[in-house]
């Protein structure tokens, strides 16, 4: 059994990931994404059959596709970030044989070991005190890193000189043993090693540095991932195959990628109107893994996802007329920036929170708009939203608004269920993490 009946669980738990939910879903998560159980609780209310589809348009690293899957439903994927479209992709490829899987990764870590060995570099942070390393963590080789522009696309310190240079061996190794059937999930498994171990990541739920390791292990770390991989195969490949497709892509231009009347349920977490830039925790794996290389690919990204912080916002971007004469989202607006000026607020940023929030409601309305012409009459629609106070503490109540856009655009509001609270940082108040419950009645006649 891949999942254990449904029990009770406090606040805290609810976004964890279950023990018996880690199968494909702990491959690579982010450490905000919605939980396994709570796509399973809504597969079941929306009475999915088999031959129905369910679509994710914000996919992140594919928690409905992976649960979808499991339950025999097919599912497509939307995703603009190349990481987490990448991450989607592999946690719904359950094609690897799990034990050519760990023999060719076995070969790899040999190969990385080796090569370590001979620039005098130990996969062993006791080695530090050998006798061929500065007691500052320095190998007496030259170690390698990354080019000076990439690394500024770190946030500082992300990472220690010598795990960095174990990293970018392996890496190579994966490269040059490249097998399609299992380089991909190798790449997958040294990007969890990096968040999770390699890296002096700290998410708590923001990314930061925190203490910095002189070394840590790289290979073995990798390996393990990959190991644990194997084992979750064992139990996925027996289950009935069911398609699952992950496309790259904006959610607000849908139409492009998907066919029309494809879909009979959604359901998806979208960002949150906060100061959140999610590509920043994502960034060290996208860049030691080559699917960001430089400012320009980092702008290409954001300009793909909804805005919904102002390290996103772009001169000419216009998604705020799609809420034009919305009078609730303008009035929060008025208030930010009323806000910012009593405050005596001043810097770039700030003077963009109002505008960042009718941006981020805009590319939601777009969205929704887009979303009609691929739904199925009847088509049932889970958005996971949360309250947010984070634009000099005036409240914005997520879910409410998007109900009324989503009306607006001929969409059936059905509910919104509590989903769990969270304690707002500034103000200590419980804020509302919802499910917005649509339902697509079609269009009029």
């Amino acid at each position: 059994m891949l999942h254990s009946p449904s029990r009770r669980r406090s606040n805290g738990e609810m976004n964890k990931l279950l023990p018996d939910d880690q199968p494909a879903h702990n491959w690579y998560r982010f450490v905000l994404s919605f939980p396994p159980h709570l796509v399973r609780d809504y597969l079941a209310r929306f009475d999915l059959l088999p031959t129905q589809w369910v679509l994710d348009p914000f996919c992140g690293t594919g928690t409905t596709l992976v649960e979808s899957k499991k339950l025999g439903i097919a599912s497509v994927g939307i995703e603009a970030n190349p990481i987490a479209h990448f991450a989607a992709s592999i946690k719904v490829d359950w094609s690897p044989d799990p034990k050519g899987l760990v023999e060719h990764a076995n070969e790899i870590a040999e190969e990385a070991l080796e090569r370590l060995a001979a620039d005098g570099v130990e996969d062993d942070p006791g080695s530090l005190f050998s006798p061929g390393v500065n007691t500052d963590g320095e190998s007496a080789c030259e170690l390698r890193t990354l080019d000076s522009d990439r690394m500024k696309l770190l946030l500082s310190g992300s990472i220690s000189p010598r795990p960095l240079h174990k990293t970018l061996v392996l890496r190579d190794c994966i490269k040059e043993r490249e097998d399609a059937a299992f380089s991909r999930h190798e790449r997958l498994a040294l990007a969890r090693a990096l968040v999770c171990s390699i890296s002096n990541l700290h998410f708590g739920p923001e990314v930061g540095v925190g203490t910095r390791k002189p070394d840590a292990v790289v290979v073995s770390a990798w390996l393990s991932e990959v190991e644990m991989m194997a084992r979750h195969l064992r139990q996925l490949r027996q289950l009935p195959h069911v398609p699952a497709t992950v496309l790259h892509g904006d959610a607000r231009a849908m139409v492009d990628v998907v066919q029309p009347e494809l879909v009979d349920a959604v359901i998806t977490s979208p960002p949150y109107p906060n100061e959140k830039d999610y590509t920043r925790t994502t960034r060290l794996e996208s860049v030691i893994l080559d699917f960001i290389c430089s400012k320009d690919d980092l702008r290409a990204l954001k300009r793909d996802l909804v805005r919904s912080n102002t390290r996103g916002v772009y001169k000419g971007d216009d998604d705020d007329q799609w809420i034009a004469d919305h009078e609730g989202i303008r009035a929060i607006a008025r208030a930010i920036e009323q806000r910012r000026i009593e405050l005596g607020k001043t810097s770039g940023f700030e003077r963009m929170y109002h505008r960042v929030t009718k941006l981020y409601f805009g590319g939601m309305a777009k969205h929704f708009s887009q979303l009609r012409s691929i739904l199925r009459p009847g088509a049932m629609l889970a958005y996971v939203v949360g309250d947010q106070a984070s634009y000099l503490q005036v409240m914005i109540r997520t879910g409410s608004l998007l109900a009324e856009i989503a009306e607006s655009l001929g969409y059936k509001v059905v509910g919104l269920d509590l989903f769990r609270t969270r304690l707002a940082t500034a103000t200590k108040e419980q804020l509302r993490e919802e499910v917005l419950v649509l339902q697509w009645p079609g269009p009029q006649k």
